[in-house]
């Protein structure tokens, strides 16, 4: 490739969510590090609450787009945080209708490549362009090939990262309209079938073979790239309410419980949690949003809980910073819902994981991180899909224990995985591997 076209010109289109929107700009500034230039398609008003996350201001162009109204659709939605997780195929619909504004940019900038996820039409778009698209997927890979069954089918490299039979009740979900004419299966599965190249969040030393198996069932290539992780010299500090109350525990004494942005529990379940928590006798800070039936978390808190708990434990509804969180030297267990992006947080802290998934892609999290790596312990549940205090608490103790057994081998592969992904080099080095993957996907011309 000739010197002049060595810098490439990036668009990056992903899905109207905060767990992707973060993690395409975590990639953007890796790549705009490396001198090539970012051109970032986004909700209008989501562009203040991501402007922070910019590292490279000359390089990174937000493009904010007009996401248009749809019938059902609360006004002024833009992003998944902004509903219920049951009106989310009508914020694809809003996204499906931004097509025409994504057509105009991209005739008039011209870029090399089009990163993009749940936008099944992009590739197609791309193509007529002369512009090459590479579908990046930021959740767990399982999730792509969508295993169905407790049996592994023949040629896929796992016999753990799978739904049990008890959980197929939950894909019913992937095969209802997800859009105007289009399930979320088909939406997913067009996306892969019809892109220049397959690109992941992830290494070759947890995912690799499932990728692969990936792009072989789509020949197509795939392309990792690390767990693009911002260094935490770039991260928002502890808040001083959060740094002066975990300060005042013993190291790695505390449960740290998040949910993430878009994960809504139903009433009962919440305090199930709450109650889960108490149960252990440790003090605990869970970030949480309101159940389904309460405006705020104090509202929706079982009876005599906080008096009960007092100063030990606090429920806070608002944003907390995680990663700073995660990295206090007080905080010993962290409650998960299995997010991707708590995932790789949590695998490059010190905290032990406990993961409690509700949704599909973030099951096949739990099972990769809890059964194929054994990095951490997911909480039972019935065949009914609850969990209980009870279990919450026992698997909450098995990785706080000392002299727990089966703890003491997920403290140890925990410890393991960290300091393989947290070494020198280790991420960069796969950021350079996938911008030489770039170019010769462009060389291909």
């Amino acid at each position: 490739m000739e010197a002049k076209s060595s810098k490439v010109h990036i668009a990056m289109f992903p899905w109207f969510a905060f767990g992707h929107m973060i993690p395409y700009l975590h990639l953007s500034n890796q790549l705009a590090q490396r001198g090539h230039t970012i051109t970032f398609f986004l909700p209008k008003k989501t562009q203040s609450k991501l402007q922070h996350l910019n590292s490279h201001l000359h390089l990174i162009t937000f493009h904010p787009l007009a996401v248009p109204p749809v019938d059902g659709l609360p006004p002024g939605t833009e992003t998944a945080s902004d509903i219920p997780r049951s009106l989310t195929h009508l914020l694809a619909i809003a996204l499906d209708r931004t097509s025409d504004q994504v057509e105009a940019a991209l005739s008039t900038l011209n870029p090399d490549i089009l990163f993009y996820d749940f936008a099944h039409w992009a590739p197609d778009l791309a193509s007529q362009m002369g512009i090459k698209s590479i579908y990046y997927s930021v959740v767990c890979a399982a999730a792509l090939r969508n295993v169905s069954v407790s049996v592994a089918p023949p040629g896929y490299p796992s016999s753990t990262v799978v739904l049990r039979p008890h959980e197929l009740r939950l894909k019913e979900s992937i095969n209802k309209p997800y859009g105007e004419g289009v399930t979320f299966q088909q939406r997913h599965t067009t996306a892969m079938a019809r892109c220049d190249a397959i690109s992941f969040r992830t290494c070759q030393e947890i995912e690799g073979p499932i990728c692969d198996y990936i792009g072989s069932q789509y020949g197509k290539p795939v392309f990792l790239t690390g767990p693009v992780l911002p260094k935490p010299s770039t991260l928002k500090p502890l808040q001083d309410r959060w740094a002066e109350w975990l300060g005042a525990f013993g190291s790695g004494s505390v449960i740290f419980c998040a949910f993430g942005s878009e994960n809504i529990m139903v009433q009962d379940q919440f305090q199930e949690l709450l109650l889960g928590l108490e149960l252990t006798g440790l003090p605990f800070l869970a970030a949480l949003k309101p159940p389904l039936e309460a405006a705020i978390v104090e509202d929706a808190s079982p009876e005599g809980f906080k008096e009960r708990v007092g100063g030990r434990g606090l429920v806070h509804g608002g944003w907390v910073a995680q990663p700073a969180i995660l990295s206090h030297p007080a905080v010993g267990c962290f409650v998960s819902h299995g997010g991707y992006g708590s995932m790789w947080e949590s695998l490059t802290t010190h905290p032990q994981i406990v993961l409690l998934p509700e949704y599909v892609d973030h099951i096949f999290t739990a099972r990769l991180l809890a059964d194929e790596l054994k990095a951490a312990v997911e909480v039972e549940k019935g065949e009914n899909g609850l969990f209980s205090k009870e279990r919450l608490c026992t698997a909450i103790k098995t990785v706080m224990d000392e002299e727990s057994e089966i703890g003491s081998q997920v403290k140890k592969n925990h410890a393991k995985w960290k300091e393989t992904l947290v070494s020198p080099g280790f991420m960069s080095t796969y950021i350079d591997n996938f911008v030489e993957q770039l170019h010769g996907l462009l060389d291909q011309n």
